[in-house]
């Protein structure tokens, strides 16, 4: 007999229920009904309680409690629910989860973080796995951390959990003492002094900002002729949105990793990605532009804004005490993107949209990218990384769902993957971690089993958690109404990414000891788990390899040896960053003669000045 939930919105749990019972019915009224995590005896009552619960609530066991934090932020960006939910138990499950955690805080995800502790009657005794969790977590749920030591909390530290995630957008944080989870729960505390009787509904938000802050954000961006916009996550839903905005204003639209999925990176007038890994057109739409419009992006390279003073300045956030902190706007409104941007149109109201603006802006994308496929066919040895992208890119489903590790295969991404309307796409975009890649994809395929997934990883964050995950992903494919879960992993035994910034900022070449990683058949463990395996060492074998991943019948592991000298120009290549990488190869940079052979000709098709 199960928890029941009366027309009051009140639950109604078994006599025999526990507070584990109780705090699992509470959460489902949350909406939490999946739980990313790893079992541990200091979660047992949690664990029986979920399997009571068994169809109104899932467990997905993960390899390492990180991952159950990486996949409970990724749940929410892939529209699983409104909450992430990762339950771990004490001690070294407590302390691995926190950095899957803090990626979540970063990218304003709301995830509740349950965290066995050891039983009450033990607590500072020294007992074993008895970590301080009240101060360890303070500063990742720094927005609500609670134990809860008496059932008569369960009810109202659930709800604030909850309230508190969502309202913040934020990680937040209960510890379970072991033997309290299996004591009789409460599910109505005493209508006595010293309790609580809280709610289960979530608050309401600010979603349109006053009508005369948007007209005034009207008057500053209405006598623009070079206006830019700049999108992140918090424009993704708004799509149709942004793009009437776009028109109207006739602006250029960069974005921002985040917020990839919030425009049609087909439209001449999309510049894409912006920063170190953006694109030159992005980079020249905010040197020229006189207006900027930013909806839903906190992206923290100041370098790649306006030089302060060239442009006015509009933001749009749902967070107030993020506006203007990476630029001087005039205005600021507090407000979803969506309506926000459709009351901001219609005090716009109609007007002619500047056309030698958005001709230039098209012209100038239309060039780079044209560059930057001609750069990605070049012969490399053996394989020319960014081939692989703009085949994927050629080969996309309409419906795909990407996930993205940090490193190499993000610029890749970055510069050859036009993400389009329908699809899905996210990676850790503040805190930046290898390792997500993999989580995140897991997390999709239970948020959306019916659409195909792709991971893009480098083989340092496959070594890091990406062959262990991949056994997750083995253990659970056959439950996916759509099996395909392509993982392409760059294999090119360096920590590439890392290798370039000590060559552009320190001026030293890369260091072996350090950098470079053992060559592993990736491909090969993939077959030893039942699932698919292809290598890839050979530039012909590339516009067939996604067209087998795409159509396998189970998941496919690609292992694409590919050159580790493949050169990341940034959209603005510094007179220091280029000296800093000329002194690492006087310095004897070990792949300096692969640099040069691949960075002459990709700095040539880059840079040589182009017709329509």
């Amino acid at each position: 007999m199960g928890a029941r939930q009366t027309p009051d919105g009140r639950v109604t749990l078994p006599k025999n229920a526990t507070v584990a019972d109780h705090v699992v019915a509470r959460l489902a009224q949350w909406g939490v009904r999946r739980y990313f995590g790893l079992p541990g005896d200091g979660i047992n009552g949690m664990t029986s309680a979920l399997q009571r619960a068994a169809g109104r609530a899932e467990f997905v066991q993960v390899r390492h409690e990180e991952t159950a934090g990486f996949a409970a932020s990724a749940h929410v960006k892939y529209g699983g629910g409104p909450l992430g939910c990762a339950l771990v138990t004490s001690g070294p499950g407590a302390v691995h989860l926190l950095n899957g955690l803090y990626d979540a805080k970063l990218d304003h995800q709301p995830v509740v973080a349950l965290v066995g502790n050891t039983a009450l009657t033990a607590e500072g005794g020294g007992y074993y796995q008895e970590i301080d969790l009240l101060a360890l977590y303070k500063d990742v749920a720094s927005a609500f951390l609670a134990q809860l030591d008496d059932p008569s909390q369960a009810r109202h530290l659930v709800d604030r959990a909850c309230r508190t995630a969502l309202a913040r957008r934020t990680v937040t944080a209960l510890v379970l003492p072991l033997d309290v989870q299996d004591r009789p729960a409460v599910p109505d505390p005493p209508h006595a002094h010293g309790y609580y009787h809280t709610s289960a509904v979530p608050s309401s938000a600010t979603t349109v900002p006053p009508e005369a802050d948007v007209r005034r954000a009207a008057e500053v961006l209405r006598g623009g002729e070079r206006v830019a916009m700049l999108v992140g996550q918090g424009a993704l839903g708004a799509e149709s949105e942004v793009r009437q905005i776009a028109d109207r204003l006739g602006a250029g639209v960069a974005a921002a990793l985040l917020g990839f999925a919030a425009v049609d990176h087909r439209e001449p007038w999309v510049t894409g990605a912006i920063g170190l890994l953006g694109t030159r057109p992005s980079w020249q739409l905010m040197r020229d532009c006189d207006r900027l419009l930013i909806v839903g992006s906190n992206m923290p390279y100041s370098e790649f804004y306006p030089p302060e003073g060239q442009a006015r300045a509009v933001q749009i956030d749902v967070d107030g005490s993020r506006m203007g902190l990476r630029y001087p706007t005039e205005v600021n409104l507090t407000g979803d993107a969506g309506p926000t941007l459709r009351a901001l149109l219609r005090e716009l109201g109609p007007g002619p949209a500047p056309t030698a603006w958005r001709q230039k802006i098209a012209d100038a994308t239309s060039a780079w990218r044209r560059a930057q496929r001609e750069i990605a066919g070049q012969p490399a040895d053996p394989v020319n990384p960014q081939s692989l992208f703009t085949a994927l890119d050629d080969q996309l489903p309409g419906d795909v769902m990407l996930s993205v590790d940090c490193g190499t295969s993000t610029a890749w991404y970055a510069r050859h993957v036009r993400v389009r309307p329908g699809m899905l796409a996210s990676l850790s975009g503040t805190l930046l971690s290898m390792g997500g890649g993999m989580p995140y994809g897991i997390a999709a395929k239970f948020a959306h089993p019916d659409r195909p997934l792709v991971a893009l990883l480098g083989d340092g964050a496959m070594q890091m958690n990406g062959v262990n995950e991949l056994i997750t992903v083995a253990k659970y494919w056959r439950s996916w109404s759509d099996p395909r879960f392509v993982v392409l992993v760059l294999n090119n035994r360096d920590l590439a990414f890392v290798s370039w910034e000590q060559r552009s900022t320190e001026g030293t070449p890369a260091y072996p000891a350090s950098q470079d990683l053992p060559d592993v058949d990736y491909h090969r463990w993939a077959e030893v788990l039942g699932l698919h395996g292809v290598l890839v060492d050979s530039p012909d074998q590339v516009p067939d390899v996604w067209r087998r991943a795409l159509t396998a019948d189970r998941p496919t592991v690609i292992n694409a040896v590919v050159d580790p000298a493949e050169l990341m120009l940034p959209p603005h290549f510094t007179g220091e960053q280029a000296r800093n990488t000329a002194a690492a190869m006087l310095r004897g940079d070990a792949d300096r003669a692969g640099i040069i052979r691949r960075g002459v000709p990709s700095a040539v098709a880059t840079w040589r000045p182009r017709r329509r």
